[in-house]
């Protein structure tokens, strides 16, 4: 049912972006899909999605035993895919490209001390071997669940190709979490094996993983049986006879031969746990052959992959981006991959745009956060680079906001190469939202329209659709669609709960065989165009004076503003509205102190006021050098409503890139 905009059931926007950019003629000649095949595509999933799925893995991916289920729904919404074919997702990564591409360089890696190592197909084949083996040889067998704990380097997609190679479920750890935070995934994966290194360099500094390794075994996880250390900084460690294998002893006598241990497709390939910002991680699983062909496809849909192709994603494995378009989706599409181990910053803000000239990175994929940073910086350093190879940009993350999207187009693209604004979920595992670069006119902001095959919608708070246009609310998936979660590991009533339930029991919609709908868990608006806009976390959604607005299009806002480089914003109880609206600003140049503070402050809330109207002016604006993120970027959010709200903070802040900012943000430093 249509509702009228401003209500309970209707997220406003008020932010107009009628800016509107073609794919270049250039590009879209070249391109593996124009309007006319996009068109065609979806057509073919409109009139029959399984058939769709179908076609696709058979053409894209290879199949020691042919499927011949598409799709299971009878426990929906546990759904499987191909369950009868027989698949290995390292073979398709690469066995399969050594015929024709042996040669090529898989991986072109890049440490922060300057470091550069280049793996062809061919070396990454043996490496992957050697690794499964002595893995193997550690008694690792199909089932077993293997945590990665590494650096940003060649070896984390080296192990995570040899555990798909033996048929061993990986969970990656990222490694800027705690010793209290390795321990929960490991315990909750009960792994038996634990992958790491002495160290890694970050920011110039040394992380000493083992360190934390040890720390976080010593208060218990008694499933890990054995530690292999792969000897990245030669730093002293500590050293667990009978525990601790170095990665070097374990494969130099290994075989480089190592037959793939062909699986169920529904086999987990690997479970990811969240980080756990809103309260005990979840294993996220997914499944081995789903999972791969929406790795696989998105990557040669969304950037339009060729073989010429240097393709630079600078998420970190440890996070889905970094499993999906770094480990699985380029690699099985024959590609070349560039990793960088260290920090956007170090030496200096020119090192993004260095690796890109030095490699020749033909696409470049990053996040709404670093392009903000970069942008802060200011034009003349990107500009004394050689990026002329770029010929694709892509961001990946939260919504990127209209005036990064610009700055990104301009200065990076000189206005001449197309932008994939990407939407998807750990959850989903792989991009469900996004512009095909040859196909597709693009607005600054907007995550455009979903991919063929993709269902999406938007739904009220009773779970009605909101038909139409110019609708904002829930954003649903409403069929399934092979590269989704299956389950959360060991605990299949939480997948349930958070996935499905939000409009009624998924159990008792299956058996009156009504949809089931997939809550994604944010808050979008669908525009005149039919463009989705992803206004931010349903959890992040301010309730105004009885308005809702997004957190995103607030932000938005502040950011046009000339003076504001990035801004995060966050609600806290207010008498008369419900809620008041606290803006976290970081400004371009020198953080304004004193009356020049003040004036900023009114300046900045008029300006908000103008551009959405009074009911989103700021109450509070605090300006600060830096917002409190994750090593990967996320913004914690959680922390600035208790700063907002000036409550103790009982967030583990282990994990921040700069753990100082509290007492900034606070108003004590």
């Amino acid at each position: 049912m249509n509702k009228p905009e401003g209500t309970a059931s209707n997220i406003q926007s008020t932010l107009a972006e009628n800016r509107l950019f073609p794919p270049p003629a250039e590009f879209a000649g070249k391109a593996r899909i124009d309007s006319k095949r996009l068109t065609e595509l979806r057509a073919e999933a409109e009139k029959d999605f399984v058939s769709f799925w179908a076609k696709l893995a058979r053409e894209e991916l290879n199949w020691k035993q042919p499927f011949s289920v598409t799709l299971d729904d009878s426990k929906a919404p546990n759904y499987r895919w191909f369950s009868d074919g027989k698949i290995n997702v390292s073979y398709n990564c690469i066995d399969r490209h050594l015929a024709t591409h042996g040669d090529k360089p898989a991986i072109i890696f890049e440490g922060e001390p300057g470091d550069v190592a280049t793996l062809t197909y061919k070396q990454l084949h043996a490496e992957v071997c050697k690794l499964a083996n002595g893995l193997k040889s550690l008694g690792v067998v199909k089932g077993d669940r293997v945590v990665i704990y590494l650096p940003m380097i060649a070896q984390a997609v080296i192990a995570m190709q040899a555990c798909a190679r033996i048929g061993a479920t990986h969970s990656v750890v990222f490694g800027g979490f705690s010793a209290q935070s390795l321990r929960d995934r490991i315990e909750g994966a009960s792994a038996k094996l634990l992958i790491t290194a002495d160290g890694g360099t970050r920011g110039a500094h040394v992380v000493e993983l083992k360190k934390a390794v040890d720390e976080a075994l010593a208060g218990g996880c008694k499933c890990i049986e054995s530690v292999v250390v792969y000897k990245r900084t030669g730093k002293p460690i500590e050293w667990t006879r009978g525990r601790d294998v170095w990665w070097h002893e374990l494969t130099e006598k290994a075989s480089a031969t190592c037959e793939p241990e062909w699986v169920d497709a529904e086999h987990p390939l690997f479970m990811l746990y969240t980080s756990g910002s809103t309260g005990k991680p979840k294993g996220i699983q997914h499944s081995s052959g789903g999972y791969l062909l929406g790795a696989h496809v998105t990557s040669k849909w969304v950037f339009d992959l060729h073989d010429a192709d240097v393709f630079w994603c600078t998420a970190d494995v440890g996070w889905i981006t970094g499993h999906t378009y770094i480990a699985y989706g380029p690699l099985s599409n024959g590609a070349t991959i560039v990793m960088y181990e260290g920090g956007p910053m170090t030496p200096d803000p020119g090192r993004f745009w260095k690796i890109c000239q030095d490699h020749g990175v033909t696409i470049f994929y990053t996040a709404p956060t670093a392009i903000r940073a970069l942008a802060k910086m200011g034009e003349q350093i990107p500009k004394r680079y050689d990026l002329s190879k770029l010929r694709l940009l892509g961001s990946v993350g939260e919504p990127i906001n209209p005036e990064a999207w610009m700055w990104y187009h301009r200065v990076i693209g000189k206005e001449k190469l197309p932008i994939v604004d990407t939407w998807w979920q750990t959850e989903t595992g792989a991009i469900l939202m996004s512009p095909l670069p040859g196909a597709t006119a693009t607005k600054p902001g907007s995550c455009t329209q979903p991919l063929p095959g993709i269902f999406a919608e938007i739904v009220d708070e009773a779970g009605n659709l909101i038909q139409g246009n110019d609708a904002g609310g829930y954003l649903v998936i409403t069929r399934p669609w092979p590269s989704m979660l299956r389950t959360v590991y060991g605990d299949n009533e939480r997948y349930l709960s958070t996935y499905w339930s939000q409009f009624g029991d998924p159990l008792t919609a299956r058996a009156e065989k009504r949809p089931l709908l997939y809550v994604a868990g944010d808050s979008a608006h669908r525009d005149k165009d039919g463009y989705y806009w992803i206004l931010g976390r349903m959890d992040d959604v301010l309730k105004v004076a009885g308005h809702r607005l997004g957190t995103a299009e607030v932000e938005s806002a502040l950011v046009a503003h000339p003076r504001v480089a990035e801004a995060a914003v966050v609600g806290r109880p207010h008498e008369i509205k419900g809620e008041g609206i606290v803006a976290f600003v970081i400004c371009k140049g020198e953080r304004p102190t004193g009356k020049e503070a003040e004036a900023l402050s009114r300046e900045l809330r008029e300006f908000v006021s103008k551009s959405m109207g009074p009911i989103a002016k700021p109450d509070e604006i605090r300006f600060t050098d830096a917002l409190p993120k994750t090593r990967s970027g996320k913004i914690m959010r959680r922390l600035l409503r208790s700063v907002a709200k000036d409550e103790e903070i009982t967030q583990d802040v282990s994990t921040l890139e700069n753990p100082g900012i509290v007492d900034q943000l606070r108003g004590r430093a």
